[in-house]
């Protein structure tokens, strides 16, 4: 495990462009006492593009009731993680998505069938922000243990390569997510930067358990495609501009031109279930 810690280590602390390190203070700075650490990933990071797109952070707190002041939003994040919100800093506009530290290194380790946090940091990230060097080395423990969990997810199979491994373990995560993915993103995603996950797959391999089981995936894409819906109905309620942000992606994702109706603003939870077939049509959720 040593080898993995390493490799993230080195791969977390990689510099990034100056604006996103100033957002990811900025992000931190809006929960005093309570941000732990910020780590930047997704479509920007691996495009090195910024403008005119919408940057991805996750925000890691110590603890749901110290990051808010009313009681519910706590809860809302403690039952369905995580809780996302929209954010803009000088010129650039971002979301962020807020776990507490003890749950972020559960949803980057198999404990959880749940795809979502160890599918994406099993991808390159960056750890673009920290309180102080526990909450750093926990963030980068954290994110050490999602490659090991993917791979193992997934199953070994006799004679396959690491990168084909890789690309069918990312494949087998999109199907369970209410997404439809075109063909051949799971490829692409690890085709981007081959050499880097060729570089993870010996020490992610090794660090597998040996007590860790593969499959399960009929399971897996029952629960992800109706937990899918229970963040996008909670998204409703908690993300500011929450509506406004869904008829962002189905019309960025499908192409249409959807504007939303004075009674959607009013009754954003019912507008939001209206929304769900053309999300799905459109592959706009993941």
């Amino acid at each position: 495990m040593s080898d993995l810690i390493d490799l993230v280590r080195a791969e977390l602390s990689t510099p990034v462009d100056p604006r996103v390190a100033a957002m990811a203070q900025a992000i931190a700075a809006e929960y005093p006492g309570s941000a732990r650490a910020v780590l930047f990933y997704g479509s920007c990071l691996r495009m090195s593009e910024l403008d005119g797109l919408m940057l991805d952070f996750y925000l890691i707190v110590s603890d749901y009731g110290d990051a808010y002041p009313k009681r519910w939003m706590a809860a809302a994040n403690r039952l369905i993680p995580p809780n996302v919100f929209p954010f803009a800093h000088r010129g650039l506009i971002a979301k962020y998505a807020v776990l507490s530290e003890s749950d972020f290194h559960r949803l980057n380790g198999p404990e959880t069938r749940n795809v979502s946090v160890w599918a994406r940091f099993a991808q390159p990230s960056r750890l673009v922000w920290a309180v102080d060097d526990t909450a750093r080395d926990r963030a980068i423990a954290a994110v050490a243990r999602a490659a090991p969990t993917l791979l193992a997810a997934a199953g070994k199979v006799d004679g396959e390569a690491p990168l084909d491994w890789w690309r069918r373990a990312f494949a087998l995560t999109y199907s369970v997510e209410l997404r439809a993915e075109r063909a051949g993103r799971a490829q692409s995603v690890v085709d981007a930067d081959a050499d880097r996950y060729q570089r993870f797959s010996a020490p992610a391999i090794a660090a597998i358990p040996a007590a860790a089981r593969s499959g399960a995936w009929a399971r897996r894409r029952i629960e992800g495609k109706a937990l899918s819906i229970a963040r996008l109905a909670k998204a409703s309620l908690t993300y500011a501009g929450g509506i406004d942000y869904l008829a962002w992606k189905i019309n960025r994702h499908a192409g249409t031109k959807i504007e939303i109706k004075p009674w959607q603003r009013r009754w954003p939870l019912i507008a939001a279930v209206t929304l769900v077939p053309r999300l799905i049509k459109g592959g706009a959720i993941r």
